[in-house]
């Protein structure tokens, strides 16, 4: 079996083409920009692409591309089970709310009308977000009607622009304490005044509106990634004075921070939804854990101090760890 992968760097490829060169797995590199990628492909078996949500070529043609890959029957990673939904919650909305998963109460609206009669009866505060968007992007508190019904209007008006202040503070932030260099930090604060390639092919959101209950009390979320029946997991805490812990860069990863009910509810959620991979954003209603969203991909910077893994047993196995090394198995898996 011949896998094709396209590189990234500093993505999860960079550790497939090591996996691959260490197990003695047949690989090629392709370009799946390229206009004969199909080509390409025609002596392998399987294409591993680590796409990007937030990069326009892959916004534009991924997905599209994935699935036309695997109606030949060849293996890709992702698939449409891993993939379909990807940084779309409104999908993730309908996704899980179809197996009964703990979903965080979400609301969406495609008319305005029944979207302010929603806002008339509902309780505040809730969390206001895009469809897409990773990182605390495009998620806002709203405390009270008046600003609900604000957003509502502007979502059935002019539409929203992807937020571009959380990701430019979140530099700042970082380099303060050496995680960021200068010069991304300058890009950061660009970003604003000159929109990316991906804003302006995406353009604005409009012609619906998705709201969350506010879960209060958390000072951090969990994030739980199952791969290949085994799991790992980070405690995110969130910003200074704010509520958002994504992409906030404060990471706690001791074992006896996550607990066997959580890791549980991970296991039993990614068997009904037959991912390849998926990571689990959890918060915590009293001590009930509740889903907020999900993903398959991820950073792999914020994951090499993982103490250790569980397995589907729940068994933990410390020491070092390859994830996507999982990833790669599971591809053979899927044959």
């Amino acid at each position: 079996m011949k896998i094709a992968i396209h590189p990234v760097q500093g993505s999860f490829s960079d550790y497939w083409i090591k996996y691959c060169q260490a197990n003695e797995i047949p690989y090629k590199i392709v370009n799946c920009y390229q206009n004969n990628i199909i080509e390409q492909l025609i002596d392998c078996d399987v294409l591993m692409w680590h796409f990007y949500h937030a990069k326009a070529q892959d916004y534009l043609m991924a997905k599209q591309l994935l699935y036309a890959v695997s109606s030949s029957g060849k293996v890709t990673f992702p698939n449409f089970n891993t993939s379909w939904h990807f940084d779309d919650k409104v999908g993730q909305k309908y996704l899980l709310e179809s197996i009964q998963a703990p979903l965080v109460p979400s609301y969406v609206f495609f008319n305005k009308d029944e979207a302010l009669e929603w806002a008339a009866n509902a309780r505040f505060p809730k969390v206001f977000k895009l469809r897409g968007g990773a990182g605390s992007v495009n998620v806002k508190l709203v405390k009270n009607r008046t600003h609900a019904i604000k957003l509502i209007k502007r979502a059935f008006g002019k539409g929203f622009k992807h937020d571009s202040l959380v990701p430019a503070l979140d530099l700042f932030n970082k380099f303060l304490v050496g995680k960021a260099t200068l010069f991304s930090v300058f890009k950061g604060l660009l970003r604003p005044v000159k929109p990316t390639l991906f804003s302006k092919i995406h353009g604005k959101e409009r012609g619906y509106i998705y709201f969350q209950d506010f879960i209060a009390d958390n000072d951090h979320d969990i994030r739980v990634i199952v791969i290949n029946e085994k799991a790992f997991a980070i405690k995110r805490m969130v910003r200074k004075n704010d509520f958002r812990a994504s992409g906030s860069g404060d990471i706690l990863y001791e074992k006896e921070l996550f607990d066997d009910k959580t890791l549980k509810l991970s296991f039993e959620m990614a068997e009904k939804l037959r991912m390849q991979c998926v990571a689990f954003d959890f918060v915590y209603q009293a001590e009930t854990p509740m889903v907020v969203e999900i993903s398959y991909g991820f950073s792999p910077v914020g994951y090499g101090p993982c103490p250790g893994f569980w397995d589907k047993d729940l068994n933990w196995h410390a020491g070092e760890f390859d994830p996507y090394g999982w990833m790669v198995e599971e591809v053979f898996t899927d044959r």
